[in-house]
């Protein structure tokens, strides 16, 4: 048990000095579940240490919201409090940094209406969509880090008794975001570097476009003309850096919004919504989703790639290697942010603006003009495997190797 609470110290304290980075004199805000609770009053208090100036904790609950979506009426979901958004942008306008603590079950809405979730979504995404540009501007920090629930845990380890699943949930968290290690945060501040110089690397190639090869997936993905190529590691507009995804493996950018065109397939399942979505794929045509397929989920699916018309196209191109920490455990987590770092992958949705030169300062319809897409939504869904194949196109027209064999080709 010592030895736990060691470890469950050094997580609160990577979330909060590396994470979201907190300064003196610095609001925090906490979005945690309830599962969460030892683990929040942890992070609390790391934060005080660290000079924080207050720190506000949202708490939700699965069963609270399993609860609506069964019995509230269906005009429930068209409205949101407004009085929340109107917070969260207020405590963002004053450099204010976010961290929310998940601990997600993927099966928390099925068998709910696809409508009533579709509508929750994009209502919610609607309130807060000024709130988010902070974050998907880089202006503020934040970060997202993982508890185990015990209806996560059983969907990860099936076969596993009862009484070991949480416990070996942890394990695996632990060694995801290296709390294992005698240095966490020294470790971190290493790992960054590492995806910094892949960056740096990607960047100096000035790539035109991307061509992705592997079962099910023929596609290509053009780029825009100053398209940057970022890591895990950001830095907000007051010069703080954060990591906004604890774990994080991977380098990306942003399409050219109608440069995508083929095929392609996931190789995860996608938890969205308290949904699970499984073995899809999507056709594009001139970057538009032309046609949604799923063997699990497809209304679902389909009403994402609805929500607006940014939904249609890509915000996201994430390059990751088959072998990293997460992959080699051979899990499959039920979980955005642990799956879409074991794995190469795309984000429907809206783009971050960082991911174009000069970008941070650009208005929405700038960002348009410069090619990159705009929706409520972000989410990502992974496509990479071992049988992944990537070339990129060099601005003279000639190909290299990208990824071979799902991993880095240089």
């Amino acid at each position: 048990m010592t030895d736990f609470s060691e470890k469950l110290g050094k997580y609160a304290a990577l979330a909060v000095q590396v994470g979201v980075n907190v300064q003196p004199e610095q609001n925090l805000v906490v979005l945690a579940t309830l599962e969460a609770a030892p683990f929040v009053r942890l992070v609390v208090k790391k934060a005080y240490e660290a000079g924080a100036k207050n720190v506000y904790v949202e708490w939700n609950d699965d069963e609270v919201t399993r609860t609506r979506f069964e019995l509230a009426p269906d005009e429930a979901f068209f409205d949101y409090p407004m009085w929340r958004a109107k917070g969260m942008e207020e405590l963002a306008e004053n450099n204010a940094a976010f961290l929310s603590i998940i601990a997600a079950n993927p099966d928390l809405l099925k068998g709910i209406d696809p409508e009533r979730i579709a509508n929750a979504n994009k209502t919610a995404g609607k309130a807060m969509q000024k709130y988010r540009s902070y974050a998907m501007s880089d202006k503020i920090s934040w970060s997202i880090v993982a508890v185990p629930s015990p209806a996560w845990a059983e969907k990860v380890f099936p076969d596993l008794g009862e009484d070991r699943r949480v416990d070996a949930l942890w394990d695996a968290i632990f060694a995801a975001t290296r709390v294992n290690l005698d240095d966490p945060v020294g470790a971190w501040k290493a790992h960054t570097k590492t995806l910094d110089d892949k960056a740096d690397h990607l960047n100096a190639k000035k790539y035109r476009k991307l061509m992705y090869k592997g079962e099910g997936t023929d596609l290509s993905i053009e780029l825009p003309e100053g398209h940057l190529w970022v890591s895990g590691g950001s830095v907000n507009a007051a010069g703080t850096t954060f990591v906004a995804n604890m774990p994080t493996e991977e380098v990306f950018t942003a399409p050219l919004k109608e440069g995508v065109n083929g095929k392609v397939r996931s190789t995860k399942p996608l938890s969205y919504g308290g949904t699970l979505i499984k073995d899809f794929s999507l056709t594009f045509e001139k970057g538009k989703i032309v046609g949604v397929e799923a063997a699990e989920g497809l209304e679902v699916l389909q009403r994402l790639v609805n929500t607006d018309e940014g939904s249609a196209y890509l915000g996201e191109v994430a390059l990751v290697p088959h072998r990293s920490p997460i992959s080699d455990t051979n899990l499959v987590f039920f979980n955005t942010l642990f799956d879409e770092n074991a794995s190469s992958h795309l984000a429907i949705g809206n783009a971050y603006a960082f991911c174009l030169e000069g970008g941070k300062n650009l208005s929405q319809e700038e960002q348009q003009q410069r090619g990159l897409n705009s929706s409520l939504v972000h989410v990502d869904f992974m496509i990479g495997s071992a049988d992944t194949d990537i070339d990129g196109e060099l601005p003279d027209g000639t190909a290299e190797a990208v990824f071979r064999g799902g991993n880095w080709a240089f």
